[in-house]
This record gives C-alpha cells, structure tokens and sequence, in this order.
C-alpha cells in the first residue's frame, strides 16, 4: 500500500468519525450549557444535575440520527473500498 494511499484513507476515516459524532456531542454540548445557564440563574449547584438530561439528550440524537450515521458510514467506506482497489490495480 503507497503512503499517500494510506494517509489519504486514513484522513478520511478520521473526518467521518468527526461527522457522525458531532450530532451527538453537540447536542450534549448544548443541553449542558442550557443546564448551567439555568443553574447559575436559580443558584442551584448540585452537578449531578446535568448528566441525566445530557444522557437523554445524546440517546434521543441517537435515536433519530442512527439512519443518517449508517448511511453516511457505509457509503464512504464503500468509497474507501473502490478507492484502494482502483489504485491496487
């Protein structure tokens, strides 16, 4: 396998498990910020707080996004696939 071959894949790989999962760490990301917003303003600070609605928050993104992660997942790795077997041959 050539070395730009490998970077190129391996570059590739890299950027699609950033995109599939950006949704979910986002949403995460959002939902804890909402929480300490809310908690700052009401004075509660207990941390526990946060995690449940970031549980369910990154579980619902799951839920709905999964369709949208196979496909994009198994459409770039069959990518991947015809791009080394053209280079192979």
């Amino acid at each position: 396998m050539d070395e730009a071959l490998f970077l190129t894949v391996f570059q590739k790989m890299i950027f699609l498990t950033m995109v599939i999962s950006a949704p979910i760490l986002l949403s995460a990301i959002v939902v804890g910020l909402t929480i300490s917003i809310i908690q700052s303003v009401t004075q509660i600070q207990e941390q526990t707080l946060t995690f449940v609605p970031k549980i369910f928050a990154a579980l619902l993104v799951l839920v709905v996004a999964t369709p949208w992660m196979v496909d994009i997942f198994t459409s770039t790795t069959k990518e991947m696939y015809d791009y080394i077997k053209v280079f192979i041959s």
